[in-house]
Formats: C-alpha cells, structure tokens, sequence
C-alpha cells in the first residue's frame, strides 16, 4: 500500500510493502503518483522499514502496463509544483533509483544505496532516466552505473551529487518544513525551469513571481528583520 500523513505544510508519502522490499507493481506506481495531489507545500517520499525500493516487482517489469504507470508516475514527481523530497533509507534499486531521480532533492541514510541493474535483466530504462542520472550524478557515474552495472553507496552518491545530503528520515522531514515555509511561486518557478526549460509558461511564471503578494512580503519582511509569511500569491 502507499500509506500517507500529514506533518503540517509536509505531506509524508510512504511505500509499506516491506515484504517486497517495497517494490513497486502497477497498482503501487499509480496509487504513488494519485498521493501526489493535495495542498501539501512540500513533500517526503520513503519506503517503511529498511528499503527505500528495491525497484520494480519482477512478476510485472516486462508488462507495458507496468512501464506506462512507472513513467506516469515518476513524470508526476517532477511536475507536481511543489519540492519532493526522496529520504532514501535503504536501498534504491531500479525503479527505486528511477524514484529516488525523479525527486527535487534525495537525503540519503547510512544505508541507502544506489542502483539501476537493468544489463543484469536485459531490459532498458527510458532514454529520461539516462539524461537525469548524468545530470545530477556526472556522466561518468551514469556510465559506471548502466553500462558498468556498478552500485553506489551513500557516501558516492553524495560525492557525485546524486545524493543532497546525507541523513535519516527525520533530517528529510526537517529540511522539508523548512522548504515548506519559503515562497511557493519561486519554487514552483524554479522546478519548472530545472525539469521543463523548453516550458512555454516559463517567462510568465518568472514575471508573475516578481510581481506577487510574495515578492512584496519578502521585502517587507527584510525591512522589518522579520521571517516572511509566503501565501503562494
């Protein structure tokens, strides 16, 4: 099941099929993707227990079904405008890893690793996960981890960029109360422009955020010495 709860302005969205190491089937990835919806101002994906996701459920990986709710899924992540937080506790195998990509920012526990083993299976990830694992992660590390098969541990993926930081859960669900409490329009901007930069609303979101309540709050509360209080308008 996809088990969900609310920490404030942070929805906390949860993968609970520890006995499959939470791996994901069709049904998981698009009950995933429908807890993407709300009026959460940041968000934390995990796994219960050890795992983060050990990747895909191999009873349903080669069915096209299961592709197509995976990509829905993880294109979901990337366009919801809010920041998504991975606090990757174990394990991010596949799927997982594809996870884990598509979030703004991964804080990685002691125990998390890294892998993407499709040579070992003879399948093939979408030509979106090759481009975003070189992006955050360096082409070399993208090449060490799908041609050369190779698993990255916490401390790697932090020194290649894949990793944001290094930390438990609790150290995800703290810096995303923080992220919760910064100027919803810019990072709704910036997201957009990180993950759609051919986006055609682009210029109108970068007018429309220095025109904003926002905008002027922020410059209040800097004349004051105050924190500001964001309303996303």
């Amino acid at each position: 099941m996809i088990a969900q709860h609310r920490d404030g302005d942070v929805a906390v969205i949860e993968i609970d099929r520890h006995e499959r190491r939470n791996a994901l089937d069709t049904a998981h990835c698009q009950d995933l993707r429908a807890a993407l919806t709300g009026t959460a101002r940041a968000i934390v994906i995990t796994g219960a227990g050890s795992s983060f996701c050990a990747g895909a459920d191999l009873g349903g990986v080669y069915d096209t079904a299961f592709r197509d709710a995976l990509y829905a899924m993880l294109a979901a992540v990337t366009q919801v405008p809010v920041p998504v937080l991975a606090a990757v506790n174990g394990p991010a195998i596949g799927a997982g890893a594809q996870l884990a990509l598509a979030c703004d920012l991964r804080v990685a526990a002691p125990e998390a690793a890294f892998a993407i083993p499709a040579a070992r299976l003879g399948i093939a990830v979408n030509p979106w996960t090759t481009r975003r694992l070189a992006l955050l992660a360096g082409t070399g590390t993208a090449q060490a981890m799908l041609i050369g098969a190779e698993t990255l541990d916490a401390g790697a993926a932090l020194r290649c960029g894949l990793a944001s930081r290094l930390g438990d859960r609790g150290a995800a669900l703290t810096w995303a109360r923080e992220l919760a409490g910064l100027a919803p329009l810019s990072l709704a901007y910036a997201k957009k422009a990180l993950n759609e930069p051919d986006s055609a609303e682009l210029a109108r979101d970068f007018e429309a955020c220095w025109a904003s309540a926002d905008a002027a709050e922020g410059q209040r509360a800097r004349a004051a010495k105050r924190p500001p209080r964001f309303l996303g308008r």
